[in-house]
């Protein structure tokens, strides 16, 4: 009984400190029913009933918990507080003089004592208002941004005049300020119930609300707001900052367009419009957008992050550099900056500039999961090493498992079944790698006994793509919007027995959700390429060449092996025919890569270089969306320069649609895969056009990625171990030019039988490896 007793009070303290209150409650509760004494529950349902403004609730818990043990300092703090705040100053005395015959003579007794000296003449009131000049001295000091000044001044007057809710207003505004976001909310609520009808109080509550994850109530907050007052701004702009969050983009547009209808010059709402187009893709209006912010408020930091993004994700690396630099410098303690500056250095091909500015955004916000993510993502690709990937892997861990609380121990789901449930969790299920890699297994998967379960992290329906996949689940349940510890209880009471990752560390990944460990089994597969760093994660999905055993000391997690590949790709769905090998009719040879710029090190740069030197005439063929822009084009020539290439050797493209993209490859002969980071969409797609690959050898998953394409397409004959010998196999290949017309004839039609395009094989082997798992666990129970 006290084990049980003792876990429960575990969960209501985690689930008060996530300021799930109601849960909290329900728990403390619960254990009085067993145990009406019990000093820890007694008192916290009264710091919960304070924390609510029911001081007078509380009493008798902090009573009863003193009773029971009266040794705590902090209970008899907390019932002196609670009895000065009812104005009950004579009893609160009493237990203070109490309190010293037990010993107790600190400085928050000291504190209370002049606390009860100083007001103990007040007398409580209730309809009389504060004077005009405390107002006045209470608005000058939150406008001059003295916020310490004006919380205490607040305080005062909510205490002296708690019926006066102007007070309440401006309380709460400080302590959002102060980011007190829970108490903020409770403040905007009292504010809300002496006014009902203040549109601004009830946007105010929507925006507190909002920050604490609570999207719903938010929304109908500032849904409220606009219903009184239809022509106040800032409810509108709220509201689209809601509607954004929830990943309902077109209604945060015709928010934001609303409150810039009725105020033109409302640059935060131009700013936020600016964030919402460019998540909707809709690149060019975001910029305008974000620069006609700045032009209203030229010294507005957000703006220009939003104006860096925006560039960012059009290739224009250099520009987007510049906005964050102005931004860290109009706002050098936001974190969001710093992030986006790493990114974009990463992009760049400048690692440890861009470590620097994601360990700077990590020093300003040490508990927002992303920006670690960022990094790991980062070290993961570019600079692995095993004890510097662990070392913040280690760090990323111990912050999730802090934020999650205790971690679920039971399952609905535990009892052996003949069917399975089992849950994806992803923001990829569409036109994106993940998304051609997992729908030839959801097809196959259609008629086992197999329950499908996505949760959707992002609102990524707009494509076929996104539709098929779609239709492959069972059941569609997005968690955008739905905090973390919601989500874990959602997947939990869901039953589901396996749950996957399959964003790994990579954009929109919900990993703090599978610190609360939702399922009994978790898996990471898929999306990413090195350990997620939670000890709740129980597998990650590989196969011989990407995870070999003896690399078991990569990873947190145990390796689970698919007999041949982890990765099955679904075959593009446009209408391309593999042509004639190129060189042929061109008489020389292109070489092509068609992935991100920042994968071409120096060191591959001058390994392609050395290629190009070797076979005379030869051409290299690379596309992306930097090279839509010159300053791109110059960069890549300038690279290429240093190792006496010029310009009339390199084909430089930008981005373009995917049809037309697969196109490209019926210009290229042979495919080269850069590294550490080499192809993995990029080299199924380039294969199934009829394009060999050459690629190098690793050490580590990513770097194998090579391995496994190339001996499960049937080309290990392409795989280099070396640099040296890279440039031997591309200048061998290249020569052949009879024997290089041949295979390519035949490439789409080997690798569609090979293991890394053959779904039914794959899926058998899906099947028969979670089907394992689920027998393991049974075995250990």
């Amino acid at each position: 009984m006290e084990l049980a007793v003792q876990q429960v009070l575990e969960q209501g303290v985690a689930a008060h400190k996530a300021g799930k209150l109601q849960d909290a409650e329900q728990l403390y509760r619960a254990i009085l029913k067993v145990q009406p004494s019990h000093a820890d529950a007694n008192h916290n349902l009264g710091v919960l009933a304070v924390a609510v403004g029911k001081a007078d609730v509380a009493l008798p818990f902090f009573k009863n918990a003193l009773q029971t043990n009266p040794s705590i300092e902090q209970f008899w703090l907390s019932y002196i507080d609670a009895l000065t705040k009812e104005q009950q100053f004579k009893n609160a005395r009493q237990v203070l003089e109490q309190a010293r015959k037990q010993g107790f003579s600190g400085e928050e007794f000291k504190f209370l004592e002049a606390q009860l000296s100083s007001r103990s003449e007040i007398k409580k009131v209730s309809a009389e208002n504060p004077n005009q000049e405390e107002l006045n001295t209470l608005l000058k000091s939150y406008q001059d941004e003295r916020y310490g000044d004006a919380e205490t001044l607040a305080l005062s007057i909510t205490q002296t005049f708690p019926k006066h809710q102007f007070g309440w207003k401006v309380l709460a505004a400080v302590l959002r300020r102060s980011g007190k976001i829970f108490d903020a909310v409770n403040a905007n609520k009292k504010a809300v119930e002496l006014s009902p009808k203040d549109a601004e109080a009830h946007s105010n509550l929507g925006n507190a609300l909002k920050e604490l994850g609570r999207l719903n109530e938010a929304e109908a907050s500032c849904t409220q707001a606009i219903v009184l007052d239809p022509y106040l701004v800032e409810a509108h702009n709220n509201l689209g900052n809601v509607l954004q969050e929830q990943g309902k983009l077109d209604k945060a547009e015709v928010s934001y367009a609303q409150a810039i209808a009725l105020k033109p010059d409302y640059a935060n709402a131009h700013n936020n419009l600016g964030s919402t187009l460019q998540e909707l893709g809709r690149l060019s209006e975001a910029e305008a957008s974000c620069v006609k912010a700045i032009a209203l408020k030229p010294d507005y930091a957000d703006a220009h992050n939003n104006l860096g993004s925006t560039l960012k994700e059009q290739g224009r690396l250099a520009e987007a550099e510049a906005s964050f630099v102005k931004a860290i410098a109009l706002k050098p303690d936001s974190a969001i900056p710093h992030n986006n500056l790493g990114n974009t250095l990463k992009e760049q091909g400048r690692f440890s500039d861009a470590e620097t500015s994601f360990l700077q955004a990590i020093a300003l916000k040490p508990d927002y999961a992303k920006f670690r993510s960022n990094l790991l993502m980062h070290i993961g690709s570019m600079q692995f090493g095993v004890e510097h990937y662990q070392a913040y892997a280690r760090d990323y861990s111990e912050m999730a498992r802090e934020k999650a609380g205790l971690p679920f121990i039971d399952w609905p789901s535990r009892e052996q079944t003949e069917s399975l449930r089992i849950g994806f969790v992803s923001g990829d299920f569409g036109s994106h790698p993940v998304g051609y890699f997992l729908e030839g297994l959801l097809a196959q998967l259609q008629s086992s006994p197999i329950e499908l379960i996505a949760y959707p992290t992002c609102n990524r329906q707009d494509d076929q793509t996104a539709r098929r996949l779609k239709s492959l689940f069972q059941s569609w349940c997005p968690l955008v919007g739905v905090s973390d510890e919601a989500a874990a209880r959602k997947i939990r009471d869901d039953g589901i027995h396996i749950l996957i990752d399959l964003s790994g560390h990579t954009a929109h990944n919900r990993l703090p959700v599978f610190a609360w460990k939702p399922a009994p089994i978790q898996v990471t597969w898929l999306g990413y390429f090195a350990s997620t760093g939670l000890p709740a994660m129980d597998y990650i999905l590989g196969d011989p060449h990407v995870t070999p055993y003896e690399e078991s000391g990569h990873f947190v997690e145990k390796i689970w092996q698919l007999p041949e590949s982890y990765l099955c790709f679904t075959p593009p769905k446009f209408d391309l025919k593999v042509n004639d090998l190129p060189a042929l009719s061109k008489q020389f040879v292109t070489f092509g890569c068609f992935n991100k710029l920042s994968r071409m090190t120096d060191a591959v740069v001058s390994v392609w270089a050395s290629i190009l030197h070797a076979v005379p005439d030869s051409k290299l063929f690379l596309k992306d969306k930097q090279l839509d822009y010159q300053a791109g084009r110059r960069g890549v020539f300038y690279k290429f320069s240093a190792h006496g290439i010029t310009s009339d050797r390199l084909i430089l493209e930008g981005q373009s649609t995917r049809e037309e993209y697969l196109a490209c490859y019926q210009r290229i002969d042979i495919a080269l895969s850069p590294f550490p980071y080499g192809g993995g969409t990029t080299s199924a797609e380039g294969l199934w056009m009829g394009v060999p690959i050459v690629a190098k050898k690793g050490n580590f998953f990513l770097s194998h990625l090579g391995e496994s394409i190339a001996y499960n397409s049937g080309l290990s004959g392409w795989l280099a171990g070396d640099d040296a010998e890279y440039v031997a196999k591309a200048v061998q290949f290249s020569s052949d030019l009879a024997a290089l017309a041949a295979l390519r004839a035949g490439l789409r039609e080997q690798v569609l039988r090979s293991p890394l395009f053959d779904a039914p094989r794959f899926a058998l082997h899906f099947e028969r490896a979670v089907w394992a798992m689920r027998e393991s666990l049974h075995r250990t129970l």
